[in-house]
This record gives C-alpha cells, sequence and structure tokens, in this order.
C-alpha cells in the first residue's frame, strides 16, 4: 500500500492544490519558490512525480500541459498528520497535546468556544459509545 503521510514540501504542494484545484508544475514551482531556499522546476516536477506514485496526487493531460490536482482529502490528511503527531511526540497522551498547544501561542476567543464545542461533541460520542473514563 502507498504511503499517503505527506513530507514537509509535499504538504506544501498539497496546500496550494486544495485551495486552487488544479495547477501545473510552473503554477506550483512559483508558488512554492519563495517558501524558503533556493527551489529547481525540476525538483518540483520530481516531487509531483514522486506524490503521483506515492497516490496524493493525480494528474490529467490538458493540452500540453499536465495539470495535478489532490487526491488525498484535506481532513483526513490532516487528522492523520494530527494523530500521528499525537501518538510520536506525546505517547498518546491528548491531555499534554493539548495544554502544550494552547501554551505555545495565545488563542483567540473564537478558537477556545470552538475548542469548547469539539470537547462537548467528543463527551457526547464517548457518553454514547461508553468510553468514559477509557484513558484514565
Amino acid at each position: 500500500m502507498a504511503d499517503l503521510t505527506p513530507t514537509a514540501r509535499e504538504l506544501e504542494a498539497l496546500k496550494f492544490l486544495w485551495k486552487h484545484g488544479r495547477a501545473t508544475v510552473r503554477t506550483l514551482y512559483q508558488a512554492l519558490k519563495p517558501h524558503g531556499e533556493e527551489l529547481a522546476y525540476t525538483t518540483v516536477l520530481s516531487l509531483l512525480q514522486t506524490m503521483e506514485q506515492k497516490g496524493l496526487v493525480g494528474r490529467e493531460q490538458a493540452g500540453k500541459a499536465h495539470l495535478y490536482f489532490a487526491r488525498v482529502p484535506r481532513e483526513r490528511t490532516y487528522r492523520q498528520l494530527a494523530g500521528s503527531f499525537l501518538d510520536r511526540v506525546f505517547d498518546g497522551a491528548m491531555n499534554e497535546y493539548v495544554v502544550r498547544a494552547l501554551e505555545s501561542r495565545p488563542a483567540s476567543l473564537e478558537e477556545l468556544e470552538e475548542l469548547e464545542r469539539m470537547i462537548a461533541e467528543a463527551k457526547r460520542r464517548a457518553h454514547a459509545s461508553g468510553k468514559e473514563g477509557a484513558h484514565d
């Protein structure tokens, strides 16, 4: 099975494709180039070819150009990356993960209210599935 976990550079390309839909190598090259060190056009082409082999992007012919598009959903990718980070860095301790995230920068009132809504929904799901105290 293909590894659907994107590298940092692949994630940059996916973010652009999620936002813009389809893009040529040249368009992605121009979008990614300002974000850091020197970047060659052929590097972006190789990146997209690797991403296509991994199943992260697809490609279609549009005249002489090839248009690349994301094959993986944004939400699933973020969920997978967050879960992997949680396991790798915090050994699955969600409370520590959230505390450290909140300590890393000030949260807006809107963000805190959204977190409260998400926690309330997670509590409802845990009660419904009988998982109260499963991680105590």
